[in-house]
């Protein structure tokens, strides 16, 4: 499986603009045309004039920031932010008027080497944008090879920028809990992790859906038809590198990533004292290794973000109740409570929250190739009773899971956590 790795620089910048601009949606785009513009000697002069048309004003802001090579990108933004108040101060001030500042976050950054950002509330707006100055680009680039280029003086973009009408064309959104969010999902073309998806996305998340089997994939995201709200990749989580190009891809789509729901796995079944050691590795890579590789990727991006996170693991009751002849199975997903315990522990200080899902007998394509009848054929029981066996005698779906994995990324006071959902077991009780 071959995936295309994002620049460095390009996720690095990402993650620094989200982290300046209050965790904002961040799109690059790039194109020899853009690189060209970028790189130009007399950028700071021909980009900082304003817009070609008032009315993008909007979806731009009067100017662009402009990044420095190799910098951390707060710095610049700072001074954009500074520089903006004082604009919308100033000509408060002149027209004696009051007026409610908008937010004074740039909404185009230009970065030598690198080509554009954009910043927005969403991907959609953000690409909107990206629309905007590339054709902006063009008549700046034929200006100035005709003639000069200017733009309108400060007075008058100030006026079409906090003009009600010109507002009015953005329209009011209502915002939802998960609204500017990214969430990372492995395992997500189907069952669990496809519900989760599905859930997080119509609480206005941005969601990065990544897979082993990328056909399925793409078919899932178009199913759920949220647009640009959805990005997918194919990614074999057991290949550390091909999970750290998978962070990187989110980061050069979004800009990073805030809540990580690691869910993919497996479920082989054996008695541990005829269990192959083929057969307990391969378990050990999918159900803990793998775990380990999306954790340790996404914590890279947490640090450079300084905005907190969460990490959310998919582990099962049988870390607490184990099933005959399913060992293969128990042992990684313990040592999976064991791992987010230890993340909820050392990251702590830095606002990442670790909190693990123990979810019980949900139909999906884990219990596959006749796992299921095989399991209750195990406890001495129908397959319906098996998965309604529990003390509220009712089944459990992925929707269940989906929505226990959305309680726990909001309750922002909770890490080091187990969140049982099996329908009541209480030989899996957390303890």
């Amino acid at each position: 499986m071959c995936i295309c790795v994002e620049r460095p620089q390009v996720v690095e910048v990402g993650n620094g603009l989200r982290r300046a601009c209050d965790g904002m949606i961040v799109r690059h785009r790039t194109s020899d045309e853009i690189l060209r513009f970028v790189g130009r000697k007399d950028l700071a002069r021909i980009s900082q004039q304003g817009p070609a048309t008032p009315d993008h004003i909007i979806r731009t802001k009067a100017i662009p920031v402009l990044l420095r090579r190799g910098k951390d990108p707060s710095t610049n933004v700072a001074r954009f932010v500074n520089a903006y108040e004082n604009y919308f101060k100033r000509n408060c001030r002149l027209r004696k008027v009051k007026r409610q500042q908008l937010d004074p976050f740039p909404r185009i950054a230009l970065a030598p080497g690198m080509g554009l950002f954009a910043i927005a509330e969403d991907a959609k707006a953000a690409d909107v944008s990206l629309d905007i100055y590339e054709h902006t680009i063009r008549v700046i680039t034929d200006a100035e090879r005709m003639g000069r280029y200017q733009a309108l003086s400060e007075d008058h973009l100030f006026d079409m920028e906090y003009w009600s009408l010109e507002q009015a064309k953005l329209g009011g959104k209502m915002s939802k809990p998960f609204t500017k969010q990214i969430v990372w999902i492995s395992g997500a073309a189907s069952g669990i992790g496809l519900a989760t998806a599905k859930a997080f996305a119509q609480q206005g998340a941005h969601i990065f859906m990544t897979d082993l089997n990328g056909v399925a994939l793409k078919k899932a995201a178009a199913a759920l038809n949220f647009g640009k709200q959805i990005e997918t990749l194919a990614c074999d989580v057991t290949k550390k590198p091909q999970v750290e190009a998978a962070f990187a891809k989110c980061s050069g789509r979004f800009g990073g990533v805030d809540i990580v729901i690691s869910n993919a796995g497996i479920a082989p079944m054996s008695d541990m004292a005829d269990c192959s050691d083929e057969l307990l590795r391969k378990s050990f890579e999918v159900n803990f290794f793998a775990h380990q590789y999306v954790a340790q990727a996404a914590v890279q991006v947490f640090r450079r973000q300084k905005r907190g996170g969460v990490l959310l693991f998919n582990a099962s009751k049988s870390t607490f109740n184990p099933g005959p002849g399913f060992g293969p199975y128990t042992l990684p997903k313990a040592s999976v409570i064991a791992l987010m315990r230890q993340y909820a522990l050392e990251l702590g200080k830095i606002g990442v929250r670790a909190n693990a899902v123990n979810a019980d007998r949900v139909n999906t394509n884990l219990f596959g190739a006749g796992l299921l009848a095989r399991r209750a054929k195990s406890r001495g029981v129908s397959v319906q009773d098996y998965l309604s066996g529990n003390l509220l005698g009712q089944e459990v779906f992925a929707d269940d899971v989906a929505q226990a994995f959305l309680h726990l990324a909001l309750s922002k006071k909770t890490t080091g956590a187990v969140l049982p959902v099996d329908g009541g077991n209480a030989a899996a009780f957390p303890r």
